[in-house]
C-alpha cells in the first residue's frame, strides 16, 4: 500500500509538514534564547538541533497516532510518514543539493533519527493526552539534549524554550488526527495571540501556542512552582510590561503552588505525587 492510497494520507501529509515547520522554527527560537552561543553555531550543529526536534516529534506522533489509527495499520502509517518526511525534506533541501543529485544521505539521516527516537524516548511510559511525571521527565531529557546541542548545558532559557516549542506539538497533532483544520505556523499563532486578536481567520484548533506556562512539581516533601514565557512573547514585551507581568505571575505561581501543595499532600492524593501543569 502506498502513501497515496493510505486511508490517512491527508493526515500523514499534514503531520509531515508540521514536523518540518516546527523543527525549523524551533531552531530559530532556541538560537534567540542563547544569542551568544548562537553566534558560534556551525551549520552542522544547527542541523543537530533540528534533528533532535524531529526525533521527539516522531515519538510523539507515534503516541498520538496510536489513539486514532487501527492497531494493525499504525506501524505502516509510521513507516510511510518517515518516507513522507524524507520526500518533503528532499524538496526543501533541493536548492542546496542541486536538482537530480544523490540525496541518499537524507534518507539515511532521517532513518537513523527514527531509530534513535525509539531508543531515546520510548522508555518514558505515559498517556500522551494526560500530564504525568513520566511526560515531564521526557520533556526535561529533551530540553537538556537541546541545551547541550546549542552549547549551553543547564541554560534555563534554552530549556524552557525547547519545552514550550515541543509541548505545542501535541495539541496540534491531536487536532490533525481529529480532522480539524491544519495548524498555522507557530510564528503566526504567537503573533496573533500576543496582539490580542479575537479570532484566527485560518481557524486552527489544536494549534495553540503556550505563551505563559506554570509548572508545579514535587521533590521529596517540597513543592516547587515555576513559570516561564515563550521566548518570542518575552521579546514583544516592553520593559514596563515585563515588570508588571513578572509581578503578576509571581503572585499566580504562589497561589497555584500553595493550592497544589494542599491537594498533593491530602489523604486522597498523597500517594500519587503527580507533577503537571497547574
Amino acid at each position: 500500500m502506498t502513501t497515496r492510497s493510505h486511508s490517512f494520507a491527508q493526515q500523514m501529509q499534514t503531520v509531515a509538514e508540521l514536523m518540518l515547520a516546527v523543527s525549523g522554527e524551533s531552531v530559530s527560537v532556541i538560537k534567540r534564547a542563547a544569542p551568544e552561543q548562537a553566534l558560534k553555531l556551525k551549520r552542522q550543529e544547527e542541523w543537530g538541533i533540528y534533528l533532535e526536534f524531529l526525533r521527539l516529534m516522531f515519538n510523539l506522533t507515534d503516541r498520538v497516532s496510536a489513539l486514532h489509527i487501527p492497531l494493525k495499520e499504525q506501524p505502516q502509517f509510521m513507516d510511510e510518514l518517515t518516507d513522507t518526511v524524507i520526500d518533503q525534506l528532499k524538496k526543501v533541501l533541493e536548492p542546496a543539493f542541486g536538482t537530480g543529485s544523490d540525496q541518499m544521505e537524507i534518507v539515511m539521516t532521517i532513518g537513523a533519527a527514527v531509530s534513535e527516537s525509539r531508543q531515546t524516548y520510548e522508555r518514558y511510559r505515559f498517556l500522551v493526552t494526560e500530564e504525568s511525571p513520566a511526560k515531564n521527565d521526557l520533556y526535561r531529557d529533551f530540553s537538556d539534549r537541546v541545551a547541550r546541542a546549542v552549547g549551553a548545558p543547564g541554560n534555563p532559557k534554552v530549556e524552557a524554550a525547547a519545552t514550550l516549542c515541543i509541548a505545542a506539538v501535541i495539541p496540534a497533532l491531536r487536532g490533525i488526527f481529529e480532522g480539524q483544520a491544519p495548524p498555522v505556523p507557530a510564528e503566526a499563532a504567537s503573533h496573533s495571540t500576543g496582539s490580542g486578536a479575537s479570532s484566527n481567520p485560518r481557524g486552527a484548533t489544536g494549534a495553540d501556542i503556550k505563551l505563559v506556562s506554570v509548572m508545579s512539581s514535587i521533590k521529596g516533601e517540597e513543592v516547587e512552582t515555576r513559570w516561564g514565557l515563550h521566548p518570542r512573547f518575552r521579546q514583544d514585551l516592553t520593559q514596563e510590561e515585563a515588570k508588571q507581568l513578572t509581578a503578576t505571575m509571581n503572585r499566580v505561581a504562589k497561589i497555584l503552588g500553595e493550592r497544589y501543595a494542599t491537594v498533593a499532600f491530602s489523604d486522597q492524593w498523597a500517594s500519587w505525587h503527580k507533577a503537571g501543569h497547574a
